[in-house]
């Protein structure tokens, strides 16, 4: 595979799908069956704006106040940057493990291959991390779900242990979905996408009309860094909310005329959950029965739905945010699962033989599955040792993200000053030109690039307020520093270890 390809000619048609994959060297193994539903689906289900709304929306409270609201649409318009240099890539690579194939294909084989890494483990990372987030839901519903007793609350010990337990719960069932088949997982994201959308609404509208003051409460802002301190830690929120876009993408494969659907339902996705998202947020902070109490900063939106709209109506919805948890965390260890199938089939990974074998008659990878659900347990078990592994798991699969984020807007955004992109030619499968930013390409990609890499910076920054507020525990401080400079350095270790296992094997054949 050469990194600077260009993208074959694309068909006439969808039925031509598989001959399109061929032209990158690669078989159809993945069972062709989504459509622009589905698509647009596997991108909103990872965003999740139920599950990640409520888990993060008491944290960015907590640090950035009422003025929190104000890094939805900033975040939301830097990850547009993104998502549109993405959407130009998906039409022109409509490949499995976008991540991994888009930089590789831009750059090279060694810098791809650890942008594929990077995004693998922070995706095993979000797993976990989305796995985790019952925690804020199923006990508010039913006391019952608080299997261990004490305070349900993610940041005391007693609710950080039942957070394990649950996902853990959770994580045994995803996986068995994703090794199901693909027309059942496709089936269930739609389910659980559209129950999501319509209770995001329903949502946002009851709060709306239970407004216990104005919009000035987002002029307010909290901790000790004032305004700056709003827009730099309570992003964190919004960050972690608005990924997983690529999604989409990641699902080329297995969709059909990828080069048409995906770039639309890229952006699609992220635009739909941008603003659900926000305008959540907004209506938590208008209708909260108190901002002063605590609980807004410790319970977040579970409270404000139980309190301000009463228990009964409160709880139903919260049902309905259990089902986007549960969907989000499938959705996400998909993408994963894609992800390492993608890296293994180019032989690039360990046992790599196993993870890229796909059963004919389901369509799935199951190998990577269990990989991802089983690496996704463990780190949700790092949760027994310690509550505040809940905010380092959390964070640092953001900053991971990001990071591998900027490891494919950076080299195209090198291939564009070069004039080495933006002069390719093609058509969808409806036989219209390919996706295309045209002469905002380079504005667009700058942006992009310098949004991706301030937040990665921003995300990973070791501030111990953030944490380790309690103190003692430095190694939760770099928490983010250390598991991503571990990812690389394991990596390297491990493409030094191969290199020369190679070269004497082809010495001997020689």
């Amino acid at each position: 595979m050469t990194a600077t390809a260009p993208p074959p000619p694309a068909p006439a048609g969808g039925k031509d799908d598989a001959a399109a994959l061929a032209g990158f060297g690669y078989r159809q193994e993945l069972h062709r069956s989504m459509g622009r539903y589905a698509s647009f689906a596997a991108g909103f289900s990872f965003i999740s704006v139920l599950t990640t709304v409520f888990q993060f929306f008491a944290f960015g409270y907590a640090f950035g106040g009422g003025a929190f609201f104000w890094t939805w649409p900033a975040v939301l318009i830097g990850q547009l940057l993104v998502a549109a240099c993405f959407a130009e890539l998906a039409a022109r690579y409509p490949l499995s493990g976008a991540i991994y194939q888009w930089s590789t294909r831009l750059s090279s084989e060694v810098f791809g291959w650890f942008a594929g890494w990077i995004m693998v483990i922070g995706q095993m990372v979000v797993v976990a991390a989305a796995a985790l987030a019952l925690q804020v839901v199923l006990p508010a519903i039913w006391s019952g779900f608080q299997l261990v007793g004490g305070d349900p609350a993610p940041t005391t010990a007693t609710g950080a242990a039942n957070a394990a337990i649950l996902a853990v719960v959770l994580l045994v069932l995803t996986t068995i979905v994703n090794v199901l088949d693909n027309r059942v997982l496709s089936t269930v994201n739609r389910i659980g996408v559209t129950a999501e959308i319509i209770g995001a609404v329903l949502i946002i509208v009851l709060l709306l009309t239970h407004s216990e003051r104005g919009g000035g409460v987002t002029l307010h802002t909290g901790g000790e860094g004032g305004a700056l301190g709003a827009l730099l830690v309570g992003s964190f929120a919004a960050a972690y909310v608005l990924i997983g876009f690529d999604s989409a993408g990641e699902m080329s494969e297995e969709t059909r005329n990828p080069r048409r659907t995906a770039p639309r339902t890229i952006l699609i996705a992220l635009i739909a959950a941008g603003v659900l998202a926000t305008l959540m947020v907004f209506g938590g902070l208008l209708a909260a029965p108190s901002l002063d109490d605590g609980r807004l900063a410790t319970e977040g939106l579970s409270y404000v739905l139980t309190s301000s709209l009463g228990s009964g109506v409160g709880k139903a919805l919260l049902v309905d945010v259990a089902v986007a948890v549960t969907v989000a965390t499938l959705a996400i260890q998909t993408s994963a699962t894609r992800m390492l199938f993608s890296m293994a089939r180019d032989g690039v990974l360990p046992a790599s033989g196993p993870l890229a074998r796909v059963s004919p008659r389901t369509g799935m990878p199951a190998a990577p599955a269990i990989v991802v659900g089983v690496v996704a347990a463990g780190l949700c078990l790092l949760n027994l040792a310690s509550p505040e592994a809940f905010l380092a798991i959390g964070t640092t699969c953001i900053a991971m993200l990001y990071l591998a984020y900027a490891m494919v807007t950076g080299p195209m955004l090198v291939r564009r000053l070069r004039g080495a992109w933006g002069t390719e030619t093609g058509t969808d499968e409806t036989g219209r030109p390919l996706f295309s930013l045209g002469r905002w390409g380079l504005p667009i990609n700058v942006l992009a690039l310098v949004y991706g890499l301030f937040m990665t910076v921003n995300l990973a920054w070791p501030r111990a307020a953030v944490y380790d507020p309690a103190g003692g525990h430095w190694y939760f401080q770099w928490f983010t520093v250390l598991f991503v400079g571990a990812t690389v350095v394991i990596g390297a270790v491990y493409r030094t270890l191969r290199r020369r296992a190679v070269v004497p094997a082809a010495a001997v054949a020689d």
